[in-house]
Formats: structure tokens, C-alpha cells, sequence
């Protein structure tokens, strides 16, 4: 009988650090909160409103983007790495049209008046959605690399450590924006 002796540290190291990374959204969102509730009206009169229905799509992108980097855990299984390398490409592809639908609301919104300066509402907004973007971007940096190197098969199903962390730190980042989306954008 053989016995896996893989090390868990790297795994128990990324469960730590995402800990900490709930704990940043927790303080995040519970200040916009705050400020939500001691300003009335929010948002602000002669604010544009929050583009609601194309970030409910983007939303679902993301999280299809989710669902395709969980497949790599079974590719890895059946010894795939055609399939590997697809499921991540599909990740990446979903992250990359979130992040580009992201900055073009921003870019409308900021041409409707919702700036960082503008008052509190567009402040506290884009800090929020602002963090998670820049997640967002370090999850796609790390799935690039990760990408490239399974381009080259670098996984298997007993050598995918790095494969496993980009995986856990994605489904983070996608996890942690239905819950922004949810409370900042209705």
C-alpha cells in the first residue's frame, strides 16, 4: 500500500493567507456598509446608477470562469493535460473579459460624474470593486504563469502544487464577487 506523502504546507500556507484576504473584504464591505447607512439618500442624488444588468452577466462569466478551473482538478485525475490546459485557458479567457467589462464601466461611470473625488459614494465604490479588481488581476498574472507552464506539462495528478494554489486562490476571487455584487451594487 502505498502511502502519499505529498506536503500539505503550501496548501495550508494558501488557506491562511485567503483567511487573511476574507478578513480584508470583511473590513472593506462593512465600511461601505457604515457609510451606507449614515448618508441618506444612496447614493447620492445625480449619481448614475450602478449598471446593474451587465454586471449580473459579467458576474456569471466569472463564475463560469470558476467552474472551469475547478475541471482541472479531474483532467489532472484522468491524465489529461489537453484538457488541463483548455480548462485553463477557459479560466483565464472568463477573467480576462471580466476584468475588460470592469474597466469599461468604470470608464462610463466616471464619464457619468462618479469619481474617487466626486463624494463618498464614488469613493467607497471603487475602493471595494477596486480591491477585488486588483485581485482579480493578480489571479490572472498567477493563472498566466500557471497556464504556460502546464502548456509545457508540467502537471500531473501527483506534481500539481502550484496548479492547486492558482486553483484555490481563483475560486477565491471569484467566490468573495457575488458578495461585493450583491452588497454594493443593489
Amino acid at each position: 500500500m502505498e502511502i502519499n506523502k505529498k506536503n500539505r504546507a503550501p496548501e495550508i500556507a494558501m488557506v491562511f493567507f485567503l483567511a487573511t484576504e476574507v478578513f480584508f473584504f470583511a473590513g472593506l464591505i462593512s465600511a461601505y456598509w457604515i457609510l451606507r447607512a449614515q448618508i441618506s439618500p444612496w447614493p447620492p442624488v445625480n449619481q448614475p446608477r450602478l449598471p446593474v444588468m451587465m454586471t449580473g452577466i459579467n458576474t456569471l462569466i466569472l463564475i463560469a470562469s470558476g467552474v472551469a478551473i475547478l475541471q482541472t482538478k479531474r483532467a489532472l485525475h484522468k491524465g489529461c493535460n489537453f484538457c488541463v490546459v483548455g480548462w485553463l485557458g477557459l479560466a483565464a479567457l472568463g477573467g480576462l473579459i471580466f476584468l475588460l467589462v470592469q474597466g469599461f464601466e468604470w470608464i462610463r461611470l466616471i464619464h457619468f460624474g462618479m469619481t474617487t473625488v466626486a463624494n463618498i459614494y464614488g469613493g467607497t465604490f471603487y475602493i471595494v470593486v477596486g480591491a477585488h479588481a486588483a485581485h482579480m488581476l493578480a489571479a490572472m498574472i498567477f493563472l498566466t504563469v500557471i497556464f504556460f507552464k502546464a502548456v509545457q506539462g508540467r502537471y500531473t495528478e501527483n506534481r500539481n502544487t502550484e496548479l492547486t494554489l492558482c486553483r484555490m486562490y481563483w475560486i477565491f476571487v471569484v467566490a468573495v464577487w457575488p458578495v461585493i455584487y450583491g452588497l454594493v451594487y443593489f
